[in-house]
């Protein structure tokens, strides 16, 4: 049985049970987890309403004070999960996840857990890159030019992704790649007087600026995630694992090469721990010639990736700067020739019309202004509830969580990743 109902939509209240019933005896894939994370638990699921298998994501406690007794910070989490809510009902971009639906909650009243629908992707980056199977320098070029296509409609709508790692780039069998999980992303912050957190970004993906101690940062720090990816992606290695950030910092030292005082960003203690250490030239070039699937001569990934990993953020390159790149030029081609949704084939002639606009951006950026809106807990419940019911991700029949599903007591006791796996905060050097 279906973990899932459809709701009449003349009755509102009412399961629709003569249609669940004849789609539950054309399913033929079991409701089973598939991931978690620090902010929720996603399983694979039938869409009773075209027996479709797609990915559930539950994001429970929503709003349960679970940091401290001042409202400010209890309102935090909820906060947290509307911001990602709305910003996953309006992504429209395919390498970026979007919401296909949100399941309605039974009542305001009983309202705790959110439930979000998405496209069901085969995999992620983190398992092929550790996996056994092939992975070419032609996979890390098409890979890599998605990774910046999605990552230039995000910054264009002015949104931080804040955790982009191996783990969190969903894909398919034909290479088709998602930017997914944006628990820790946020609209960025155009005031710089205003402190950002740093306790973003798992820690072998983190920018130095973030090791040490800057509270104010901008579309920099995804980029240097990206060109860790890069580098994990030629060569199956995490570029920086290290079990102290001072020891990632080291590791950078010794891999992208000593930084001048005036190239660094953060607490003054920092900078010196990081200048004080033994000179390093940058090694990229060696590391990518000899532990890389690339041609021996092809450097143009050395120089993407060099422009990804500056000690200086204000000298690390954007999204748009980086699709510029010749290193990507070929993953261009094969995904605009047969993967992209933009680019349509003439059934006539059989030549491929291309889009004016391979690489598009949204037409306005998101707003977090709605936060302000959310004086108390009930207030952020209501809104959020109000903001469900009136279907985001667009008019359908609408669905509720089935309690009857054999599955849905393993659904109720899914938890969220244990402290342990969530990102490493930063030391504090002073």
């Amino acid at each position: 049985m279906n973990m899932m109902k459809n709701l009449s939509q003349g009755l509102s209240d009412r399961y629709f049970e003569s249609v669940n019933q004849r789609l539950y005896e054309t399913q033929n894939e079991v409701d089973k987890p598939i991931g978690h994370g620090a902010f929720g638990i996603v399983w694979a699921v039938t869409d009773p309403r075209t027996n479709v298998r797609v990915a559930l994501k539950k994001m429970p406690h929503v709003f349960q004070n679970l940091v401290t007794a001042k409202e400010k910070k209890r309102l935090s989490p909820a906060k947290r999960v509307f911001r990602e809510l709305r910003m996953l009902c309006s992504f429209r971009h395919e390498n970026v996840l979007a919401a296909r639906d949100v399941l309605l909650p039974c009542s305001l009243e009983t309202f705790d857990e959110l439930y979000v629908l998405t496209p069901l992707m085969q995999s992620d980056l983190h398992k092929i890159i550790v996996s056994g199977q092939a992975l070419t320098a032609e996979h890390a070029k098409i890979f890599t030019y998605q990774i910046l296509r999605g990552l230039k409609y995000l910054h264009a709508a002015d949104i931080l992704h804040r955790d982009l790692k191996p783990g969190n780039l969903l894909v398919n069998g034909n290479c088709l790649l998602k930017i997914c999980d944006f628990g820790l992303a946020r609209a960025k912050e155009h005031n710089p007087n205003v402190t950002m957190t740093t306790e973003v970004v798992t820690q072998y993906y983190r920018c130095p600026e973030l090791l040490m101690g800057v509270d104010h940062y901008g579309e920099e720090v995804d980029m240097w995630s990206v060109g860790c990816i890069i580098l994990e992606l030629l060569t199956r290695r995490i570029a920086f694992q290290a079990n102290t950030l001072p020891e990632q910092l080291k590791m950078m030292v010794n891999t992208i090469g000593s930084p001048s005082m005036s190239s660094l960003s953060g607490l003054e203690s920092a900078k010196r721990y990081v200048t004080s250490m033994k000179r390093s030239d940058n090694k990229i070039l060696r590391i990518l010639e000899t532990q890389s699937c690339l041609e021996p001569r092809d450097i143009t990934a050395v120089e993407l990736v060099d422009r990804l990993l500056c000690w200086n953020r204000h000298e690390r390159i954007s999204a748009k700067e980086a699709l510029r790149s010749p290193f990507i030029d070929e993953g261009r081609v094969r995904f605009h020739s047969c993967m992209c949704a933009c680019c349509s084939s003439n059934s006539l002639s059989g030549y491929r019309q291309y889009c004016h606009d391979t690489e598009p951006v949204p037409a306005q950026v998101f707003s977090d202004q709605f936060e302000l809106r959310l004086p108390s807990l009930y207030v952020a419940k209501e809104t959020m509830y109000q903001f469900i019911r009136s279907q985001p991700c667009g008019p359908q029949q609408p669905l509720c969580i089935n309690p009857r599903s054999p599955s849905f007591r393993a659904f109720l006791q899914s938890t969220v990743a244990q402290p342990s796996e969530d990102p490493v905060s930063p030391t504090r050097w002073e």
